[in-house]
């Protein structure tokens, strides 16, 4: 009997034939990640590493850029109807803090925010990156679902670990400054007295509503961003799409962002100021703002708030997709 070769390993190699071999299925299933090109394509976990990176780099780009415009935002946030009310507008604002502090006054709680941006966006870009490699199908395209639930699922990753306390402590500074007598002397001090009178749940005041702005918003921008790279890409997928566009798509997917959620911005930030304590939780906080302050003011912010997250979103997709495009070079 030929065990080996021969007539009979011939023949066995014959009968599985053309039609056979077609027939033959991956017994590891499919990985949509290797099919679209090539089994030295990242996979999920790979791009997730990438975009960790990619994204942390980016945080702390953008913040130094970008900072005054959400100090101005958050300061007008704050400033409630009535005797306390201390701004009329944008240009009062950075007049009169300038005036008092002088133009490092605009950059007031800038180091809360470079601590936590680096890993607000790493995490954010991170948690992105490896959703969308497990959601693509296998043209390596996101559904409009796939789109919102990888960006839902960033917003929300982002909010947990890294936004609910920076933002907490951010809000606590800047409202510091507005007392006659700030009692914070700098990011470690001031985080220090806040744990030790609150508790570690004092930089976690907010989190519900953090976790729906967060979320929200990463939705939204992401699927405008997705899709208008889709539309401009047509009916080739491995179109370049040059940086100045991928910054123009940035601006029109956060003035989106900007629409969709401001509401939520203004509860969030009322919930993580000094006087978060006159609030039952976030619903309560939202009732009273409507009762008090009548619908409007919780489109509170929205003009410094539009022209810094326009900027911040296209500034941070430009940078983001240039590190990425240079590590795709060298990093496999």
């Amino acid at each position: 009997m030929d065990r080996l070769g021969g007539g009979s390993g011939s023949s066995m190699m014959a009968s599985l034939g053309p039609r056979s071999t077609s027939q033959f299925r991956n017994p590891f299933g499919r990985r949509p990640w290797m099919e679209q090109s090539g089994a030295a394509a990242a996979a999920p976990g790979a791009k997730g590493l990438k975009g960790i990176v990619a994204g942390g780099i980016t945080g702390g780009i953008e913040i130094c850029i970008t900072f005054p415009t959400e100090y101005v935002k958050t300061q007008l946030q704050l400033d409630e109807k009535g005797a306390t009310k201390q701004y009329n507008g944008i240009m009062d604002c950075v007049k009169k803090t300038v005036k008092t502090n002088g133009v490092l006054g605009l950059y007031r709680g800038l180091s809360v925010l470079l601590y936590g941006s680096i890993p607000k966006s790493a995490v954010r870009f991170g948690a992105f990156e490896s959703l969308k490699g497990r959601l693509m199908d296998h043209n390596g395209q996101l559904s409009t679902s796939g789109k919102l639930l990888a960006g839902l699922g960033a917003g929300v990753a982002e909010a947990i670990l890294a936004v609910t306390p920076m933002e907490t402590v951010k809000v606590k500074f800047i409202n510091d400054q507005r007392s006659g007598t700030p009692k914070y002397k700098g990011f470690f001090h001031g985080v220090g007295m806040i744990v030790r009178q609150e508790g570690l749940s004092g930089v976690y005041k907010g989190l519900t509503a953090t976790i729906l702005k967060q979320g929200s918003n990463q939705a939204i921008r992401f699927y405008v961003m997705e899709t208008l790279k889709d539309v401009y890409k047509g009916d080739d997928p491995k179109k370049p799409v040059p940086k100045m566009v991928v910054g123009a798509f940035g601006a029109v997917a956060g003035a989106a962002s900007v629409f969709g959620n401001t509401p939520i911005d203004v509860v969030k930030t009322r919930m993580q100021g000094l006087e978060a304590s006159k609030y039952k939780n976030t619903m309560d906080c939202a009732v009273q703002i409507w009762k008090n302050e009548g619908p409007l003011a919780f489109y509170k912010g929205t003009v410094p708030r539009l022209s810094r997250v326009c900027l911040d979103v296209a500034i941070t997709f430009m940078i983001y997709d240039s590190f990425m495009d240079l590590f795709n070079k060298f990093w496999r």
